[in-house]
């Protein structure tokens, strides 16, 4: 059962009438070209877009590419000489293919198919919030906050086993690359991190005081994930995974909800910059679903994207990444995407997912998870695939196929949510930041753990789980899903369950 295809990743719907919720490619050197000496001639209806020119890296960039730029109708929005990327915004039309041609330029491509600023094609239903009279009248157990009997995901973790263990260091940040925190929640007020956050919508990092924060107008995604990870167990609320560390938010979604490239790589090099020790990336990098390298334009987004993951990791962090909700198994010699380019108008396409890659997902390096509902099986519209997805953790689905355990009524996840309330989503989004948090109470148990140790052991304490076979989640006779592999490393599950347990005691 395939659920509907959300615009992006952050939050899926429930069906209707149910509970809402690289090798670098250089190009030949070659001589001056008439692109670099003959400025480009745009009209003045052209339409602005956004590019990253990939260099390589470790140097400022040349005087001679620079001029290339401007002569090709760009301007230098910034540059990230560390990973080699410039971001450029441009209205004539040829320029990626011009700056292609230039000796010193690896890869060039737009970030977009939309104007700048792009236009909503429409956005996800909005959570389920707690209303007062819940919220008042929910019980908790002794040592709980008041919302944590409604949080099955947590026992489903050993996370309430683990807290009474450990909450995790203070000394650990993780960082939620999304649609923006609400850093004056009081379950995130105390663990929030304001020296790591940042506001990188354009591609540029901006600093100004609330800018990592989202507007009224925009998605709760981000706050909802940084409570999963570390709202506080301060009396109020709800408890997050790893209460005790610190949560960052760097915003990288456009008013509209776009994930676009240059705030993707700043936001990256960001948190490499800014000693985050984990990163949370419940997002897949629009406008493409899939990017192609068999794509001049798509092969340079993948390129830039790499480059800034890796440089985060270099940097001591921990990427953790969301599969996706469309029920598709990424390890599949073809998949139907439906839905690319999301900015203009998508088109029906079939791509090979080993060649064409949701990024940041399936980059070398990044963790990927897939999501579980409250009886512990794959959910509904969770994506999987052997050799794909690493690891596991609850995501949250539909009661009709996955009912939770009394006092919890809800199959999906409970998040803080901005202006100082909480309420539940569901998706691959809410199975992340769990992981995240468990990597966050590996790195406060071994602080000077490596992201590549962190990252062994993340999956060597997870709890192996063999395949649901068959897997009809709705009951209908007919299989959803066809899941392949050992008990301790297959398509569904990858590793197992993540195990917060493990992580504060091994």
């Amino acid at each position: 059962m395939t659920a509907p295809h959300a615009r992006y990743r952050r939050a899926v719907a429930i069906p209707a009438g149910m509970a809402m919720a690289t090798a670098l490619a250089f190009l030949p050197n070659v001589t001056a070209t008439a692109a670099e000496d003959t400025p480009a001639v745009v009209s003045a209806d052209a339409t602005p877009l956004s590019y990253v020119v990939n260099v390589k890296p470790g140097h400022g960039t040349s005087a001679h590419v620079k001029k290339a730029v401007g002569k090709a109708g760009g301007t230098i929005v910034t540059s990230y000489d560390q990973i080699g990327v410039i971001v450029v915004h441009s209205s004539n039309p040829d320029f990626a293919k011009s700056i292609r041609t230039v000796r010193g330029v690896q890869s060039a491509g737009a970030t977009r198919t939309a104007p700048l600023p792009s236009a909503s094609t429409g956005d996800l239903g909005a959570p389920k919030v707690l209303s007062a009279a819940e919220v008042a009248k929910a019980e908790a157990a002794a040592g709980q906050d008041p919302l944590e009997s409604l949080q099955w995901d947590l026992p489903a973790i050993k996370a309430d086993k683990a807290h009474e263990k450990s909450l995790g260091s203070d000394k650990v940040t993780v960082a939620v690359i999304d649609t923006g925190v609400d850093d004056t929640h009081p379950d995130i007020a105390p663990n929030f991190d304001r020296g790591a956050s940042v506001n990188c919508v354009t591609g540029k990092p901006d600093t100004s005081d609330g800018a990592w924060r989202p507007s009224a107008e925009e998605s709760p995604h981000g706050t909802h994930v940084a409570g999963e990870i570390a709202a506080a167990k301060n009396g109020v609320g709800m408890t997050g995974v790893a209460p005790g560390v610190k949560v960052s938010g760097i915003k990288v979604s456009t008013t509209a909800g776009f994930f676009y490239t240059e705030a993707v790589v700043c936001g990256f090099v960001w948190a490499a910059e800014h000693g985050v020790d984990v990163t949370n990336n419940s997002y897949y990098t629009d406008p493409w679903y899939f990017n192609c390298k068999d794509d001049p334009d798509q092969k340079a987004l993948v390129e830039a994207v790499t480059r800034a993951s890796r440089y985060a990791e270099k940097k001591g962090a921990v990427n953790v990444a969301a599969a996706g909700n469309e029920n598709y198994d990424l390890a599949s010699d073809s998949i139907t995407d439906p839905s690319s380019p999301n900015d203009t108008t998508p088109g029906e396409r079939v791509v090979d997912p080993s060649e064409c890659l949701d990024i940041p997902t399936q980059l070398p390096g990044v963790v990927t998870v897939a999501a579980t509902g409250a009886k512990g099986i794959k959910s509904s519209f969770s994506n999987y695939g052997q050799g794909v997805a690493d690891i596991a953790a609850p995501g949250g689905d539909s009661t009709a196929y996955q009912k939770p355990e009394p006092p919890a009524t809800s199959g999906l996840i409970l998040g803080t949510l901005p202006g100082g309330k909480w309420g539940y989503m569901a998706g691959t989004s809410m199975a992340s930041p769990h992981v995240a948090g468990v990597a966050a109470l590996i790195k406060s148990t071994h602080p000077y753990a490596s992201p590549a140790l962190v990252k062994a052991l993340l999956y060597a304490q997870a709890d192996a789980k063999a395949c649901t076979d068959p897997y009809d989640i709705d009951a209908d006779g007919k299989v959803d899903a066809v899941c392949e592999g050992p008990k301790n490393r297959n398509g569904f599950y990858g590793w197992g369950i993540t195990d917060a347990l493990d992580a504060v005691t091994k």
